[in-house]
């Protein structure tokens, strides 16, 4: 498989807390949304796919079923959002408001 982030993929990702995890998957959504506000989808795809990338990195990682099926349940929203019918009713805004919290905590913790 080839990734786009070599250097999280190759143990760096493993180091980072849950929290510190989801801030970053969190980063590359915000920027999906960014371009896809600006009209860009060849951007939007590529923010997506990074989003995408680091959510099943850190669904390797996952020993815990919760989190697990937090995950998934994520990954699958994130990709009706962009590329689906949106079932799941998210809006920028709200899928903006899932991460937020995660953000704010690795800043603190930092």
């Amino acid at each position: 498989m080839s990734y786009q982030h070599k250097s999280l993929a190759a143990g760096r990702w493993k180091q980072l807390s849950f929290i510190e995890q989801m801030a970053n998957i969190g980063s590359e959504v915000e920027r999906a949304l960014n371009w896809q506000a600006k009209h860009n989808p060849a951007y939007t795809q590529q923010a997506f796919e990074r989003s995408l990338e680091l959510i099943d990195l850190t669904m390797d990682n996952l020993k815990g079923f919760p989190r697990l099926k937090e995950l998934a349940r994520l990954r699958e929203a994130i990709v009706d959002y962009f590329f689906g019918e949106n079932q799941f009713k998210f809006t920028d805004k709200s899928l903006r408001g899932y991460f937020l919290n995660f953000i704010f905590a690795a800043r603190r913790n930092h």
